[in-house]
């Protein structure tokens, strides 16, 4: 049976999903296993990067059991959910991971660390990883796309409830489930989707945790599906199911989207991210580092970013709060704090969002100077780009514009930039370069050897 016939046996998303997941004859993009190698290595620079943070040390200190798994630059072994749980949100906390292009949701969180957890206690090898996370990441963006920003919209983070499908269908896959399996796992982790965006209001920690979570509710369901537990096959497209709950009904719904299997990729459109913060504030980051080389600070009267409408809600509003975040964290969800960051310092990275760069006058002086404008033809959350105009004291107005997010589909980063990006989250994290280059040498001998074992990468990974 071909893969189109396939997919088009049955009226229900999670079952046409998880009839072309499950067919070993699926084949996958030539793109597949380079990305997921960029994935991992990403998110496990990732994981060293935040190990230290308080954050993590605050649900490092809340995991109650020991247990068989492994979270990434930590000693302890801890249970699946506490792994899940410190390896996901030290990912995602710091807002350095991937982004899908398309409209934003990020991958590498909620699904490596299931994949992780489970690969401490069953036999994971390279290829097994590979399809597992590729199929996954798909479904993810699929559902990213039935219907573009709705999510959102509606109040809630779309990695954190997004994730949670993910997750299920990377350990679903790795734990070989029946289609009939899998399609119940879906369903009963739709019942465990959760992340307000509520953080927002005061930058705090909670959306840093919405992909650990993810990531253990998504490798639970699959293991309850394994020993037969029963979710609703209709989860998503039912009277009551994810959309309806978790999507402004205003913004139209392409359920097709679901039952198309095979006919397009879209995982590999995921981006990597050159800067620490916001997705939709990478462009701007860039405008901003240009314009630096053009025009001196002090002659800066204002800067005006042309903006998509569907940005202002998190990044730009209230105005006053993004022009002086009161955190770090709130920061990397601020255009103008990320634009006044790429003019003062030229760089966006995990040093800059810190609470004495936060307090550096400059960068409170230019942030006042910075407000927005909603540009009609801006195609986001399609493409994401970047547009400034910044007026200095002689009335001359300079226009800087950024067409594509660096590190995204239209400019990918180099496998040295990527190599770069992860040695440098390591050493913020406290390895030292030989421990760094050591990390990322098993990672790359993992993806290299058709033998190798995901037991054996995380189990000889440095402290």
């Amino acid at each position: 049976m071909s893969q189109s016939d396939h997919v088009h046996d049955t009226a229900i998303a999670a079952e046409a999903f998880a009839a072309w997941a499950l067919d070993e004859t699926t084949s996958l993009p030539p793109s597949a296993a380079s990305t997921v190698e960029r994935l991992t290595l990403d998110a496990i620079g990732l994981m060293y990067a935040a190990r230290n943070e308080d954050y993590i040390k605050s649900i490092l200190d809340a995991s109650l059991e020991s247990g068989a798994c492994f979270a990434v630059g930590h000693k302890a072994l801890l249970t699946a959910q506490d792994s899940c749980l410190i390896n996901g949100t030290a990912v995602h906390g710091e807002d350095f991971d991937d982004t899908f292009e398309g409209t934003p949701v990020h991958l590498e969180a909620p699904i490596i660390p299931a994949m992780i957890a489970l690969g401490a206690v069953i036999d994971i090898d390279r290829d097994t990883w590979n399809r597992s996370i590729t199929i996954a990441s798909e479904l993810v963006c699929r559902l990213a796309l039935v219907a573009p920003m709705a999510i959102h919209r509606q109040g809630f983070h779309p990695t954190g409830v997004l994730g949670a499908f993910g997750a299920t269908a990377a350990a679903g896959i790795a734990l070989r489930l029946t289609p009939k399996q899998l399609a119940s796992a879906l369903g009963t982790v739709g019942s465990m989707t959760s992340g307000i965006i509520e953080y927002l209001a005061e930058g705090t920690w909670t959306k840093r945790i919405h992909p650990g979570w993810a990531a253990a509710s998504g490798l639970k369901a699959a293991l309850l599906a394994k020993q037969g537990f029963v979710g609703p096959r209709t989860v998503f497209e039912g009277t009551h199911g994810f959309f309806k709950a978790f999507a402004d009904p205003s913004i139209a719904q392409d359920m097709s989207l679901l039952m198309t299997w095979g006919n397009h990729w879209s995982m590999d459109k995921i981006a990597f991210k050159p800067f620490a913060c916001g997705t939709m504030t990478q462009p701007f980051i860039d405008c901003a580092i240009t314009a630096r080389q053009q025009i001196a600070l002090d002659d800066i009267v204002s800067i005006t970013a042309h903006v998509g409408e569907g940005t202002v809600h998190r990044l730009w509003e209230p105005l006053a709060e993004k022009q002086a975040p009161s955190t770090p964290y709130g920061a990397k969800f601020s255009v103008p704090y990320c634009i006044a960051v790429g003019m003062v310092f030229g760089a966006a990275g995990l040093a800059e969002f810190t609470s004495s760069v936060l307090a550096d006058a400059k960068l409170q002086s230019l942030s006042k100077k910075i407000s927005y404008e909603i540009n009609p033809d801006d195609p986001y959350p399609r493409d994401y780009i970047g547009w400034l105009d910044i007026k200095t004291r002689d009335g001359a107005v300079y226009k800087f514009t950024q067409d594509c997010m660096r590190g995204g589909k239209n400019q990918p980063l180099s496998d040295g930039e990527i190599a770069e990006k992860f040695i440098a989250n390591c050493r913020y994290g406290g390895l030292d370069e030989e421990a760094a280059k050591a990390a990322q040498g098993k990672i790359s001998t993992f993806f290299t050897s058709s033998d190798s074992l995901s037991r054996d990468l995380f189990e000889t990974l440095p402290i």
